[in-house]
């Protein structure tokens, strides 16, 4: 019986971890779970934009401007996800600036005036359904009589009229609404706008001559996307635009799970967010809720509609909670909402970087012409010079390569241009071990020894120096890694893993392939 071999295992194991990790980069259509297993790239390979942010914390307190920039990252967050941009890296940098970084964003100044935007938390009245029809009925008066500053309404209510020119000559009966009114129908209690119009109800809502169009009292907001599903259908609220609490009236918040013996049929065995006031909070709150029992509460972060919970009695004590149809991630989401609505200090713009898609590609490809050059020339000198033993290292050095790009698709790395310059650093770091111990062979070759014996003492002798320069050089990575930011980690994470697997490759993936294919039977002579 074949004695069983550690070495074996751990090479099966490499070979079939790095293969797992490729194999999104290769082959289309795999399962979603699998597939989701991509190597991301930094902005300099798939452009993008950069924003250093700086955080004013003049006006604060010692205590309250060391959690400033903390509290501020948690909110840009928050709006880039919702913003969906994949992979966005916000880092904090100093004491008082934020980099931001959004790899392939094309809407560079929407993306820009989201993150400058100051994060308001209102609480606001919505309005009731009768109420909310007029308020409908005005805006679609007044963008009827402004309708040449809307350009897209305007192409929309030409397509309307069409449609409806039709109709006639078919003698089909359809009901003209306005043009405004024609992106939403009724729902239950509010207006629902369908995914299709979503974009254009966005940037109508961002555009401030449509406020314009809105009667005063009034706001038109839209409620949060559906992360779940982000082709679902959008709620419209109508909203009174007098703010009856603001995020410097909360205390905090807390999602909670209601007990499955609860009278309460809102919280039963259900999630739910628990809500207290501060002082002069909760008198405001309780005279809200004393004066509009039977209407709704919107809860609005930068003008989206978190939640709107139903106001069903006067509320004492600063305290009540938030129920609806939420599961445990959205309530806690919406916790989170709450606790970090507000920016504790202002952040204006340092700088601002654009990196277009054409120069991403150019960087990818100048790339990866450099590192198939730098591997081609290695692998040549290493076949001339060491023959077997160069054949040898070459196949190992491929599967080096795959380690790396595998190693930071599994933990989520993202590879950048510096990124590559490691891994180019690291295939002619990756011979070097090969090298120290083929040396060391031919030594022990020279003094008369057989071909085993001089592999066996060869690694024996370089193994030891081996270990001592590349752990000198992880410990130079770790340290680019911990002070650096940006790039220079992006470097140093390549060049570590590419480390590690080049020490594996050396030591236990060359050794294997000589005890198996080169050193059979009493050979004495080697190529080496």
């Amino acid at each position: 019986m074949k004695k069983f071999s550690w070495r074996g295992l751990s090479i099966i194991i490499f070979i079939c971890v790095t293969a797992f990790y490729l194999a999104p980069l290769a082959i289309p259509n795999l399962p979603e779970w699998w597939a989701k297993n991509k190597l991301k790239l930094g902005l300099d390979l798939k452009g993008g934009m950069q924003i250093l942010l700086e955080v004013d914390t003049s006006a604060l307190s010692t205590a309250d401007a060391r959690g400033a920039v903390d509290q501020n990252i948690k909110i840009i967050r928050e709006r880039i996800d919702q913003f969906g941009v994949a992979e966005p890296s916000i880092q904090k940098l100093g004491e008082n600036r934020i980099m931001v970084q959004l790899p392939g964003v094309s809407d560079f100044e929407a993306a820009e005036n989201l993150i400058k935007q100051t994060a308001m938390l209102e609480f606001k009245v919505v309005a009731q359904p009768d109420e909310a029809k007029r308020v409908l009925d005005q805006i679609d008066s007044n963008i009827t009589a402004n309708l040449e500053n809307f350009p897209a309404l305007a192409e929309l209510d030409k397509q309307d009229k069409e449609i409806m020119a039709d109709s006639d000559s078919l003698g089909l009966d359809e009901t003209q609404s306005g043009v405004f009114s024609s992106l939403v129908r009724p729902g239950e209690m509010d207006y629902e706008v369908q995914y299709d119009s979503v974009r254009l109800m966005q940037e109508l809502l961002a555009d401030s001559l449509f406020h314009q169009m809105v009667p005063a009292g009034w706001q038109i907001s839209l409620e949060k996307a559906d992360a779940t599903n982000i082709r679902a259908d959008r709620i419209l609220h109508v909203l009174s635009s007098a703010v009856e609490l603001s995020g410097a009236d909360l205390a905090r918040a807390k999602m909670e799970y209601g007990s499955s013996t609860s009278t309460d049929p809102r919280t039963a065995n259900k999630p739910y967010v628990s809500i207290e006031m501060k002082r002069e909070g909760a008198r405001k709150f309780e005279r809200v809720t004393t004066d509009n029992i039977g209407k709704r509460l919107a809860i609005v972060l930068d003008n989206v509609v978190y939640s709107a919970p139903n106001i069903q009695e006067r509320i004492a004590g600063g305290r009540a909670q938030i129920t609806g149809r939420f599961t445990s991630s959205e309530a806690n989401e919406l916790a989170i909402v709450l606790n970090t609505g507000n920016l504790i200090a202002p952040i204006t713009p340092a700088s601002t970087s654009i990196i277009g898609a054409t120069l991403g590609s150019d960087s990818i490809k100048s790339g990866s012409m450099a590192g198939i050059i730098g591997l081609a020339g290695v692998m040549l000198f290493m076949l001339v010079y060491y023959k077997v033993g160069g054949l040898l290292t070459d196949f190992t050095l491929v599967f080096n390569v795959g380690f790396i790009l595998a190693m930071l698709t599994a933990f989520g790395g993202t590879l950048t241009l510096p990124g590559i310059a490691g891994m180019i650093l690291t295939i002619g770091m990756a011979v070097d071990a090969n090298v120290l111990v083929f040396e060391r062979i031919r030594e022990e070759l020279d003094t008369g020894k057989t071909a085993r014996s001089a592999v066996d003492a060869g690694y024996n002798r370089a193994a030891v120096t081996v270990w001592d320069a590349n752990i000198t050089t992880l410990i130079a990575a770790a340290v680019l890694y911990q002070f650096g930011s940006g790039p220079i980690r992006g470097f140093a994470i390549t060049l570590a893993i590419g480390i590690i697997g080049s020490m594996f490759c050396a030591l236990v993936f060359v050794r294997s392939l000589f005890d198996t294919f080169v050193l059979t039977g009493t050979k004495k002579t080697l190529s080496i």
